[in-house]
C-alpha cells in the first residue's frame, strides 16, 4: 500500500469540521478566494506602464513585478497544500489571506522597483494559500461532477471580479496614479480576509497528521503526479490558464503603448473579456451535465482554436489594430470559462484523501508555466502585436491537443 494511501488521519477532527455551507456560500467564497487572482494581476495591470515609468523600472524590471508574484504563488502552493490537509483549510486560509493584505500594502508603498518585486513576491505567498484552499474546499464537500458545477458558479463570481478589477484599476490609474490603486488591492485582501473569518467554517473531513513528513509527502506528489486523471486535466488548466496570462502579461504594453489605447479604455478591453468567460462558465454549467466533463471540454477547445488561431491569422496577414485581437480573445474566453472549471475540479477528484496536496501540484504546474511565460515576455516585448498574437495562437493549438487526445483518453479508462 502506498504512502499516499495509508497516511493517517486524526479521527476525531471529521466531528470539529461545522455543518457545511449552502452551495450559495461556497460559491461566494470560491469567487472571492479565486478572484484574488484577477484582482491581483488585472487591477494591477492598467498602472504598469505608469509605475514603470514613475520608478524608472525596465522593461524587463516590470515584467519581473509579475513573475515574482507567479513564482511566489507557484512555490508556496506546494507548501500550504501539505500544511492544509494536516491543520485544515481555515488556518491555512486566516495565515495567507494576512500576509496577502500586508504584502499589497507593501506594494503600495514601495520606494523602488526592487522592492516592489519582493513585496509582489510576498503578495504571491499569502495568494497561493487561497487558491490551494479553494480548490481543496471544493473536493471537501462534493463529488467531482457536482463539484465542477460548484467551481462553474465561482468563476462566474470569479469572473464578475475580474471584469471589475481592470475596470477600476484603469480608472483609479487615470483619476489618483498607481499607488492608490495598488492600495485598493490591499483593500480588497482585507476584505476577503474578514469575510473568511466569519462566515467560513472548517471544510476538511479530517486532519492527516503525516500530510506534511517528506517521506509521505513525497509519496503523495508521485502517487498524484503520475496519476493519468491528475496529468491530462492539470494540463489542460494549465495551458489554458497560459494562453490567458499571455495576453494578461502583455496586453497593457500591447493596448497602451503599441495600438494607443488610454489605461481607462483598457480596462474596459479587459471586462469585455471577462464577460465572455463569464459566458463560458454559464455554458460550463449547461455543458457538464449534458455531455460530462470531457465531452464538455472537447467542445470549447473548438472556441479555443478559433479564438487563438483567427488572431494569430490576422497578424500574419497585417491586420495589427484593437478589434483584431480584442474579437478572437473573446472566443478564447469562452473556451476558457469551460476549461477552468471542469479541470480544476476533475484533476483534484481521485484524491479526496490529499485534496490540498493535490490543489497544490496541480497550482504549482500551473504558476510555474505563467512564471516562464512572463520571462520570455520580458525578452520577446519588441513593440508589436506579435508576441501576444503569436503567443495566444500556439496556446490555443495546444489547448485543442490536450483536449482531444490526453483528456479524450480518460473515456477509456
Amino acid at each position: 500500500m502506498s504512502a499516499s494511501s495509508s497516511a493517517s488521519s486524526d479521527p476525531s477532527s471529521g466531528a470539529a469540521v461545522a455543518q457545511a455551507p449552502g452551495k450559495a456560500r461556497i460559491a461566494l467564497v470560491l469567487s472571492l478566494l479565486l478572484g484574488l487572482q484577477p484582482v491581483t494581476t488585472d487591477l494591477y495591470l492598467p498602472a504598469l506602464p505608469q509605475l514603470t515609468r514613475a520608478l524608472g523600472a525596465s522593461m524587463s524590471m516590470a515584467q519581473q513585478t509579475m513573475a515574482a508574484l507567479l513564482l511566489a504563488f507557484g512555490i508556496s502552493q506546494l507548501v500550504w497544500g501539505p500544511v492544509a490537509d494536516r491543520v485544515g483549510r481555515r488556518p491555512v486560509l486566516l495565515w495567507g489571506l494576512s500576509l496577502y493584505a500586508l504584502a499589497s500594502l507593501a506594494c503600495a508603498l514601495a520606494p523602488n522597483a526592487e522592492t516592489l518585486v519582493l513585496a509582489r513576491f510576498t503578495q504571491g505567498l499569502g495568494m497561493g494559500a487561497a487558491v490551494v484552499c479553494a480548490r481543496a474546499l471544493v473536493r471537501d464537500l462534493y463529488e467531482p461532477l457536482e463539484g465542477a458545477r460548484v467551481m462553474a458558479w465561482g468563476m462566474t463570481g470569479l469572473g464578475v471580479l475580474a471584469i471589475a478589477s481592470p475596470t477600476l484599476g484603469g480608472a483609479v490609474t487615470a483619476l489618483a496614479g498607481w499607488r492608490v490603486a495598488l492600495a485598493v488591492v490591499a483593500l480588497i485582501g482585507c476584505l476577503v480576509l474578514g469575510f473568511i473569518f466569519w462566515r467560513l467554517p472548517e471544510t476538511a473531513p479530517q486532519r492527516r497528521r503525516d500530510a506534511t513528513r517528506p517521506a509521505v509527502l513525497l509519496a503523495n506528489l508521485r502517487h498524484i503526479g503520475g496519476h493519468r486523471v491528475f496529468v491530462a486535466w492539470a494540463m489542460l488548466t494549465g495551458c489554458s490558464y497560459a494562453g490567458l496570462f499571455t495576453m494578461l502579461a502583455s496586453s497593457s504594453f500591447v493596448y497602451i503603448d503599441v495600438l494607443g489605447v488610454s489605461p481607462a479604455a483598457y480596462g474596459l478591453l479587459l471586462a469585455s473579456n471577462s464577460l465572455a468567460y463569464i459566458a463560458g462558465t454559464f455554458v460550463c454549467r449547461r455543458w457538464v451535465p449534458r455531455f460530462g466533463p470531457i465531452g464538455a471540454v472537447q467542445r470549447a477547445a473548438f472556441l479555443t482554436l478559433a479564438g487563438g488561431a483567427s488572431m494569430a491569422a490576422l497578424t500574419a496577414l497585417g491586420v495589427h489594430t484593437v478589434w483584431a485581437i480584442a474579437l478572437p480573445q473573446v472566443l478564447f474566453a469562452l473556451g476558457h470559462g469551460v476549461h477552468q472549471p471542469v479541470a480544476q475540479a476533475a484533476a483534484v477528484g481521485p484524491f479526496p484523501a490529499q485534496a490540498g496536496t493535490a490543489s497544490a501540484l496541480a497550482g504549482f504546474l500551473l504558476a510555474a508555466m505563467a512564471y516562464l511565460i512572463g520571462l520570455w515576455l520580458g525578452v520577446a516585448l519588441d513593440g508589436t502585436v506579435r508576441p501576444l498574437t503569436y503567443g495566444v495562437g500556439l496556446w490555443s493549438l495546444i489547448i485543442g491537443t490536450v483536449a482531444w487526445t490526453l483528456v479524450r483518453g480518460l473515456r477509456r479508462g
